[in-house]
């Protein structure tokens, strides 16, 4: 099941995607160009990880981690589908990062990797865009690089687990104004989706509508400001943003 969140006639309503439409709680249909898309769930919080494709470590010349390498992005960052990503005012260098993220939905503590699917509500698509402007000491966390606000498309919706049943080999790809630049699989991941899961758990508490963002494939390059940005996964759905100039 494809459910999502969108605002409508002055109220933030919950729905299903079914037959190319959107359809609310009560069955009534809306016209998805009418509506404005939101994260397709109540975010707590997003955790994400760094460096978890080796292509990815391969290309900014930097090694694979010994562990995770974790980060947050502040809530401030979330947009739906079709929202506007700001360009910042100056910055030289920003980039998408098409991910896979985990939705989990049960609250967890030490949970065994071979436990960990259990606790996933669903997946949906994420876009972790990043300024590299502001990374200039890989030992401080990217907190500025990628904090900006509407630095995290997420959508168009959730896919429940059970819909997913082998979230282990998804392909991911990112076209940029109708162009191939990311082209991946999460069969690469240098943390599985249960490994990261398990860490994670090992020194926090997962709660229901927890994000995490589990890296992105070798393919990064700068975007600008009137790019549209379209992040796919397969089998969850396809993440489009256009990049405005802040004003």
């Amino acid at each position: 099941m494809k459910t999502l969140r969108f605002a409508a006639s002055g109220r933030i309503m919950e729905g299903t995607w079914q037959d190319g439409q959107i359809l609310d709680h009560q069955g009534r249909p809306w016209n998805a160009n009418d509506v404005q898309w939101l994260p397709p769930v109540p975010v707590r919080q997003v955790i994400g990880l760094a460096l978890n494709y080796q292509s990815h470590a391969a290309e900014l010349q930097l090694d694979e981690p010994e562990d995770p390498v974790l980060f947050f992005k502040p809530l401030t960052t979330l947009i739906g589908h079709q929202g506007a990503i700001i360009y910042p005012q100056g910055a030289q260098y920003c980039h998408y990062e098409t991910e896979l993220a985990v939705v989990i939905g049960r609250t967890g503590r030490n949970i065994r990797e071979e436990a960990a699917w259990d606790y996933i509500l669903g997946y949906t698509v994420a876009n972790d865009f990043t300024c590299r402007d502001f990374i200039r000491n890989t030992f401080r966390p990217p907190v500025k690089a990628k904090g900006f606000d509407t630095f995290l498309p997420l959508g168009p919706w959730l896919v429940s687990a059970e819909d997913i049943p082998n979230a282990g080999h998804l392909a991911l790809r990112t076209e940029v104004n109708g162009q191939l630049k990311q082209d991946g699989n999460t069969q690469f991941l240098t943390y599985s989706i249960p490994q990261i899961i398990a860490y994670l758990s090992e020194f926090m508490t997962l709660e229901p509508y927890d994000v995490i963002l589990t890296g992105t494939p070798t393919g990064i390059a700068p975007v600008h400001p009137g790019d549209v940005i379209r992040c796919s996964v397969e089998g969850i759905g396809v993440l489009e943003n256009r990049v405005i100039a802040e004003q």
